[in-house]
């Protein structure tokens, strides 16, 4: 069997796929400081958010515009004179991106599976990060394990992480898988090794099979470390068709009754209902959730999430 046919484009991912991601890594940024006031990012995200982290510089005068929060008032009492303080934002903000090429994401019913999704997402992450000037590096949930490419400021260490994906992508064609969850409590431990402190977190997934012990995990993680939740779907996991179709694993087919309109709307509910309860416990934490569907271009949904602008 030939590459082409073996692993088909939109099904599988390809280095090239993903490489091509880098021209479009621009026009967003995982900054809670660049956020439109209305992003997933801006409002109350903003003060848990930490971007990069400040080394104070000196005390002078204050001057009309500066932020009231830095004013010293202690050095204010004593000279009778407002004067604040100064910061410099340090030159880093190492940033992990976990992405999730397990059995579950090996699924779509019109444009893209939700791998193929999930690792553009990671590409397009990557990148963003790099021309930022930050280290970058990622994990690789696999059907068997996980695969970590530490973080460097470094463009072949980001094309090792990418090459990574799609081994582990055009793996899913095989049948053996461990259980997710397990897999998951494997890596948390690990990654936490990693991200010790002001790290970014962008963790990639379609979140249908983590127990509340990961999340607890995830909300772990969020206390000493910025860690943003993307969400992969896919359509038909949303609405259940009304007419008959047909599905098939690539060697097998299937013909699927559709369902009545009235179960439809149950079904399409209950999705939503699941995904803003996941989203609402996220948000006691303040850690921002945000979805990413398989039928239509990661680039585009990304930037109109995370645009920035003025806030």
């Amino acid at each position: 069997m030939d590459t082409e046919n073996q692993f088909p484009a939109n099904v599988f991912v390809s280095l090239k796929d993903l490489l091509r991601m880098d021209a479009h890594a621009r026009g967003f940024s995982f900054s809670a400081k660049k956020q439109k006031v209305r992003s997933i990012l801006g409002g109350k995200h903003a003060s848990k958010l930490r971007g990069r982290g400040l080394d104070f510089e000196e005390v002078r005068n204050y001057v009309a515009g500066d932020d009231i929060r830095n004013i010293d008032w202690k050095v204010t009492a004593r000279t009778q004179k407002t004067h604040t303080r100064v910061f410099s934002e340090e030159k880093e903000k190492p940033a992990l991106i976990v992405v999730d090429q397990s059995r579950s994401m090996f699924f779509g019913s019109t444009h893209k599976t939700k791998s193929v999704v999930a690792a553009e997402l990671a590409a397009l992450s990557a990148f963003r990060v790099l021309k930022e000037g930050d280290r970058v590096g990622g994990v690789v949930i696999t059907k068997d394990g996980i695969d970590i490419t530490p973080p460097k400021r470094d463009r072949k260490n980001t094309f090792r992480f990418l090459e990574t994906i799609v081994k582990h992508n055009r793996s899913l064609i095989g049948t053996s898988s461990k259980h997710h969850d397990a897999i998951m409590k494997e890596a948390l431990p690990r990654i936490n090794n990693i991200v010790t402190h002001d790290f970014l977190v962008v963790v990639i997934s379609d979140f249908s099979r983590y127990s509340p012990e990961v999340i607890k995990g995830l909300i772990r993680m969020s206390q000493h470390n910025d860690v943003i939740l993307a969400r992969v779907f896919d359509p038909l996991e949303r609405d259940i068709p009304t007419t008959q179709i047909v599905m098939g694993d690539g060697q097998k087919q299937i013909m699927v009754k559709g369902e009545a309109k009235e179960i439809n709307t149950k079904f399409t509910k209950g999705f939503n209902n699941d995904f803003e309860a996941f989203k609402n416990e996220m948000n006691k934490h303040q850690i921002p959730v945000f979805s990413i569907s398989t039928d239509a271009a990661v680039e585009d949904q990304v930037k109109e999430i995370l645009k920035t602008g003025k806030r």
